[in-house]
């Protein structure tokens, strides 16, 4: 299988694609969005700022959006998760509009949020695969879709709520950094790989 990482140039992708190789999957770097979307997998990172990334997106958005929309499957990681929806309060540039809403600035607590949190009211295939009670966070924005029904688990930041994961079909995002989220984050990756096979 060909996991396909879109690289944005905005950080280190080592500890992801150490956990994505894990079962011997084939991880590539890409920076053309383009060619990204030409894989077996597609996995948007969690490392950067949403108009830096989109403006990397840009060029090749309607060929990602349409993959997806075709059935591509998808893991979005944090950041990654904000560019499956429409737009956010942290820069300009347009994400891919899979979810419709954008992502806005965290409230309720010291931004940025860094560190582990729990869980809420998980319910999705990955996490009855992969239990996952807390996660690793390291983020200021969240994701405030239209319309919540594509929500499978929350976390709080003081009195806020969150999305911790979304999915529409075989795209899913995360909020928290699985990678980063010790053995139940790395078994929640296998578990979507996994899924991806099918």
């Amino acid at each position: 299988m060909r996991v396909t990482v879109f690289d944005y140039g905005a950080g280190n992708l080592h500890s992801l694609i150490k956990t994505l190789a894990r079962d011997g999957a084939q991880v590539e770097i890409q920076t053309d969005p383009a060619r990204a979307a030409r894989t077996d997998v597609l996995v948007l990172p969690g490392v950067g700022a949403f108009g830096h990334a989109a403006a990397r997106m840009a060029p090749g958005l309607a060929d990602m959006r349409s993959a997806l929309r075709d059935g591509l499957p998808c893991l979005g990681i944090c950041l990654g998760m904000q560019l499956l929806f429409d737009a956010s309060d942290e820069g300009e540039g347009n994400g891919l509009g899979i979810l419709p809403g954008r992502a806005k600035r965290l409230e309720g607590g010291r931004v940025p949020q860094i560190g582990w949190n729990t869980i809420e009211e998980g319910d999705d295939p990955l996490l009855r695969a992969a239990p996952l009670a807390t996660a690793y966070y390291a983020n200021s924005y969240v994701c405030r879709p239209s319309d919540e029904s594509c929500v499978r688990a929350w976390s709080s930041h003081g009195d806020t709520r969150f999305p911790a994961l979304v999915r529409a079909a075989r795209i899913v995002g995360v909020q928290f950094h699985p990678e980063k989220s010790s053995t139940p984050g790395v078994e929640l990756v296998r578990a979507f790989l996994r899924e991806a096979e099918q």
